[in-house]
């Protein structure tokens, strides 16, 4: 102990208080009671008690302190304008953010491929129910087959309920059709061109028109009209001859 001592005396500095920042004190009075508790009142395996107290020694700490701080023209808010470094860099904290960027991607591929899965389950589903009712409606038919085979049945309505099934969408598609009528581009050709028509058999002869001659022409029938030239006509004398006998021609001019 007399060791200590001296050793304490040797390192020990006489200071100002405001070098050494020291306060001891005891625990802030109770707001609930209105007076300082006990320090053998604070069961020390309770944590509650125990924290509860280091908390409240601290305020009465600080109650104490701040008084002669301002006394001593200590300043003790911080200004507007202070600036503190980080304590971790930029490049630590762009790592941080790519960790961060990386584990949102993964969820969120993770939650595509959950969902990709759960659609490709209910699509195998829906097709595994439309194969069983055709199995189904198959395993129907042949016995009814096998009935009207074996004479158990004369009815034959399973082939009508097929044909039925197998061109329901075709009728209904088709009606469909029917009832929309044409479309816009079709409505405007026929207003610009008509509906067409008989094309086969327009031109033949029937007995009206053979009988009607009020268009018949002898002059221009038997080709004595204006224009018109017989074999010794002005026209018949300028016709040019033909190729064989052009070349016929040079050939004796030769």
């Amino acid at each position: 102990q007399h060791g200590l001592k001296r050793c304490l005396s040797e390192f020990k500095q006489q200071l100002a208080w405001v070098e050494r920042l020291d306060v001891t004190s005891g625990q802030v009075a109770d707001p609930v009671s209105q007076s300082a508790p006990h320090e053998d009142a604070v069961d020390p395996e309770n944590d509650f008690q125990r924290e509860m107290s280091f908390y409240r020694q601290a305020q009465a700490a600080v109650l104490e302190a701040l008084p002669r701080l301002r006394k001593l023209q200590v300043p003790t808010r911080r200004p507007d304008d202070y600036f503190a470094e980080m304590a971790k860099s930029d490049q630590q904290m762009q790592k941080i953010r790519q960790k961060l960027k990386s584990k949102q991607e993964a969820m969120e591929r993770s939650e595509k491929a959950k969902q990709l899965r759960a659609m490709r389950k209910y699509g195998k589903k829906v097709q595994t129910e439309i194969l069983q009712r055709r199995q189904k409606e198959k395993k129907n038919m042949l016995n009814a087959v096998k009935k009207y085979q074996k004479g158990l049945s004369d009815k034959l309505d399973f082939l009508d309920e097929e044909q039925t099934s197998s061109q329901g969408n075709k009728k209904g598609s088709a009606s469909q059709r029917i009832k929309k009528g044409p479309n816009a581009k079709r409505r405007y050709k026929n207003q610009k061109f008509g509906f067409g028509g008989k094309k086969k058999g327009s031109k033949w002869n029937t007995k009206e028109s053979c009988n009607d001659v009020s268009s018949f022409r002898s002059k221009v029938a038997h080709n004595k009209g204006p224009g018109k030239a017989g074999k010794g006509g002005k026209k018949a004398l300028n016709k040019r001859p033909g190729k064989r006998a052009r070349q016929k021609m040079k050939s004796r001019a030769r």
